[in-house]
């Protein structure tokens, strides 16, 4: 039954990579770290259920938006313009990030997902520009904070969370007037310095003997739980292909905001 909901989940998060630029950890961590505290012979500790989720979801995140940036591409839906310098900047905050979430406690991670998640959700519905665009259409180049502070800021939290960092490159993208469309394109793209790094930095984190995970993990990655999310990534992303801007652009935002919001659900009442 595990096995059966974590491919259903995974089939969800490519799903939402496809149509929203966001799957692997908004969908991933809260799923996986409820499987992992839940399982068949006691579950995890908090902090190792939390360290292990992350990690996972930053693995399946390399898949995800490896696959959603080729389709993209092929599709010319990418604006080269905001990929260099700005993903070597989040390739540096990546490394940052990852390296100070290994000294931190799972609680620690947990309540810091819920309240960059509760932040972002607030920003999005209070601050103009994301639900409905402030330009005339067309996208303006990115700025000098954009592509170096900023990129250092979105890949250190994005790492630190396993998030991916596209619930702060789409609504950057969005003000800079970007459709949804283009905009969660792009966080694919964006999203591949946080997942290299990020899943790198997580299996150096100790061998099975010093992070007391045993076989079947690399550092804090569930190699397991990668392969079976990975598999319904897979399917899900196929499915999502056929909606690929056919979605009206201010519907597109909003549904984006009420997944955020249910994520944030999920993890208030565990």
């Amino acid at each position: 039954m595990t096995y059966v909901l974590l491919v259903l989940f995974g089939g969800l998060s490519g799903m939402t990579t496809v149509l929203f630029g966001f799957g692997g950890g908004f969908v991933v961590v809260p799923v996986l770290y409820g499987v992992l505290k839940s399982g068949a012979e006691g579950g995890l500790a908090e902090q190792a259920a939390m360290h292990v989720a992350v990690a996972t979801s930053t693995c399946v995140m390399i898949v995800n938006a490896a696959l959603s940036t080729r389709r993209s591409a092929r599709a010319g839906t990418l604006l080269t313009v905001w990929l260099w310098p700005l993903s070597g900047f989040i390739g540096v905050g990546s490394l940052l990030g990852a390296l100070a979430a290994g000294d931190v406690s799972g609680t620690v991670l947990r309540v810091a997902f819920v309240v960059y998640l509760a932040i972002t959700i607030a920003d999005c519905l209070f601050r103009r520009g994301f639900i409905v665009p402030m330009t005339d259409g067309k996208p303006r180049s990115p700025h000098r904070w954009g592509t170096g502070s900023g990129g250092i800021v979105i890949g250190a939290i994005a790492t630190f969370l396993g998030v991916g960092g596209s619930v702060m490159t789409v609504p950057l993208l969005r003000r800079r007037g970007l459709s949804m469309t283009q905009a969660t394109a792009m966080a694919n793209p964006l999203s591949l310095p946080v997942a290299l790094v990020g899943t790198a930095v997580y299996m150096l984190a100790g061998d099975p003997g010093a992070t007391g995970l045993g076989a079947g993990y690399v550092g804090y990655v569930d190699l397991i739980a990668f392969a079976v999310l990975t598999v319904g990534a897979w399917f899900g992303m196929w499915l999502a292909a056929r909606w690929v801007g056919r979605i009206p652009d201010q519907r597109h935002a909003r549904v984006y905001i009420g997944l955020l919001v249910l994520v944030l659900l999920s993890m208030l009442v565990r």
